[in-house]
């Protein structure tokens, strides 16, 4: 184990406390707010080459708090339990935003909802289906993880959608899926599972809210982009 004499420490000390005023004041540079997190994680290191080295790897914080555990497990110097700290960050962001998805029409903070967006399914490696489903006043009621597939492809289950929403009295649902690879946007079977998703809820009266696609760190909404001939706009009453 490296000594550290009382210069060292006293300039290690010093350098903290400096990067927690600059925090205060709203000063600090990404790749300082990533150190002043492991700071916390790891309290008797210098983590700012680790700080550096993270942001080089996965270019920029949100890459490395979306990152699946296994995977900041794996960048030398980065343990178990530091991993599960950034992992922690990025599940409290995402329970505040579902909390405040919950408790408002989810088109009163577009912003909130796209964010959710893009830190539930966003650097995942694979494709994941979400289904948000939605109740009376357009609020969050669930957010299940409806499956999980390869690089470029994931099923969905309409029946089995129809069913939960039902038992959960929802009266819209919201499809959300990624795209592993950047740039992509809808997927002719993704248009068409979209659709054939409308037809099986709109005879018992749910509506598709939208279909939300995360890709390269971009939301595309299939209502926004025209590519769905039947979705009316929910807000027209309201």
């Amino acid at each position: 184990m490296k000594n550290i004499n009382n210069g060292d420490l006293s300039f290690h000390v010093g350098h903290r406390e400096r990067l927690r005023q600059k925090f205060l004041d709203g000063h600090l540079a990404d790749y300082e707010l990533l150190e002043l997190l492991l700071s916390f994680a790891i309290p008797r290191r210098d983590v700012r080459p680790l700080a550096r080295g993270l942001m080089q790897k996965f270019g920029g914080l949100y890459p490395i708090i979306t990152a699946p555990i296994e995977i900041l497990m794996e960048y030398p110097g980065l343990g178990r339990n530091t991993a599960i700290f950034i992992k922690s960050v990025h599940q409290i962001m995402l329970t505040a935003y579902r909390c405040d998805l919950g408790n408002q029409k989810i088109f009163h903070n577009e912003k909130n909802l796209t964010n959710y967006c893009i830190l539930q399914v966003g650097g995942k490696q694979v494709e994941e289906f979400h289904i948000l489903y939605l109740g009376h006043d357009y609020q969050l009621l669930a957010d299940d993880l409806h499956s999980r597939g390869t690089t470029d492809w994931a099923m969905i289950y309409p029946r089995e959608i129809l069913k939960r929403a039902l038992d959960l009295n929802a009266e819209s649902v919201l499809m959300l899926h990624n795209h592993p690879t950047p740039n992509m946007t809808f997927s002719e079977p993704d248009i068409k599972a979209t659709e054939l998703l409308e037809r099986i809820l709109a005879p018992v009266g749910i509506k598709l809210h939208d279909h939300y696609l995360v890709s390269g760190g971009i939301v595309y909404s299939a209502r926004n982009m025209f590519l769905l001939k039947h979705i009316g706009d929910v807000t027209d009453n309201f």
